[in-house]
């Protein structure tokens, strides 16, 4: 059982771990494939490091017999995002949790990327997970909350789904929201 402030920290992202700086060599973005159900262990293990991590989560309704729990569950499974120098890259790989190091070419593809999930789960909007899409429309969250949030929208599909891709590691979240505070980016 995980006591309130680990629950409380693995929740909430860090405000200042999505301040970017481009061209800043010194703090960069890993990704890291876990081994199965090995996330959150990780991310405590790492954050108890003094190593900086990035772990979405979201909840999910689970049925233990006529129970009905809520628990907290990794939105992106399998994968946890580091954001520190090469050595806690390293550090995290060596560990028994992890299955794979990733390194990222693009910085400020995924930044963009992580930092509109981290937007969304602090606004208390529920994101759940959903297969990526491979094309749709680009837009942008005009007003509101997460205005500036990117992600896209199947045009054929007239539903309220906006969905928030991570491209390098072919996963992705959906978040409901009305088709009027978009704008299609060009």
């Amino acid at each position: 059982m995980r006591s309130r402030s680990q629950l409380a920290l693995l929740a909430s992202p860090e405000a200042d771990l999505f301040e970017f700086t481009p061209g800043c060599h010194s703090k960069r973005w890993y990704v890291i494939r876990t081994r199965s159900r090995q996330e959150k262990k990780l991310f405590l293990d790492l954050h108890a490091q003094g190593v900086r991590s990035f772990l979405p989560l979201c909840v999910e309704v689970r049925y233990h017999g006529a129970r009905k729990v809520r628990v907290l569950t990794p939105l992106l499974d399998g994968y946890l995002f580091l954001r520190g120098t090469r050595e806690d890259a390293f550090t995290a790989d060596r560990s028994e949790r992890s299955a794979q190091l990733i390194e990222v070419t693009d910085q400020e593809k995924l930044h963009s990327e992580l930092a509109s999930i981290a937007r969304v789960l602090s606004s208390g909007i529920g994101l759940t997970r959903c297969k990526p899409l491979s094309r749709g429309q680009l837009v942008e969250v005009a007003s509101g909350p997460l205005r500036g949030v990117r992600g896209r929208i199947e045009s054929s599909v007239r539903d309220n789904r906006l969905v928030l891709c991570v491209d390098m590691i072919g996963k992705a979240a959906v978040l409901e929201i009305d088709r009027d505070l978009l704008d299609t980016v060009t």
